[in-house]
């Protein structure tokens, strides 16, 4: 086996502790969602089991991040641009374009979990839209608290305070548009027909 491929194995067990670590998650919530006993998912950890493909699949899944950004593979060359996911207030971010100003797209991954936050609503400059891929989202906004649905939208100014978290104890998709000047989506009526 290369160095290069040693190194990466090396990395996993110490990149997938601090993975868990940041998502708070104990080993036997890890352990209940993927299936691997605890004592596995420890030796996994401390790099006293090698890490294989029955093990990092199941992983990969319950923390919503692709298996090459969780083993640390090397970049393969590819001249496509990979957007890189984030992690933030217990959601992974990625972002879907780029640039300096003007629209922002991002789809936001919170993984299910045995506890749902407390609301701690914020404001910033700018303008929110959101739309619900997968699961159910509680949206805290002004005074207002509601739970959005796979299918629904919202939209807001961002100097309103608001908060956004699982409405549930499963996971949930959703993507944003952020307008960090107050742009506003333009949503055009249906062609007449």
């Amino acid at each position: 086996m290369g160095d290069d491929t040693e190194e990466v194995l090396t990395g996993v067990g110490p990149r997938l502790k601090a993975l868990r670590l940041q998502r708070g998650r104990t080993l036997a919530e890890l352990a209940e969602a993927t299936g691997i006993s605890t004592s596995t998912l420890s030796r996994l950890e401390s790099g006293r089991r090698r890490p294989n493909l029955e093990l990092l699949l199941p992983l990969a899944r319950s923390y919503a991040v692709p298996l090459d950004e969780l083993v640390g593979a090397p970049a393969t060359g590819d001249p496509r641009i990979h957007l890189r996911p984030v992690s933030r207030f217990g959601q992974t971010i990625v972002p879907l374009s780029r640039g300096a100003g003007g629209m922002q797209a991002f789809k936001h991954m919170i993984p299910g979990g045995d506890v749902l936050l407390q609301p701690e609503p914020k404001v910033h400059e700018g303008y929110e839209w959101m739309y619900v891929l997968r699961g159910q989202l509680r949206v805290v906004l002004g005074e207002r608290d509601f739970v959005m649905k796979q299918g629904e939208a919202a939209e807001f100014d961002t100097r309103t305070p608001h908060w956004f978290g699982r409405a549930t104890l499963e996971s949930v998709e959703f993507l944003t548009l952020f307008g960090p000047q107050g742009e506003r989506m333009h949503v055009r009526a249906a062609p007449a027909k």
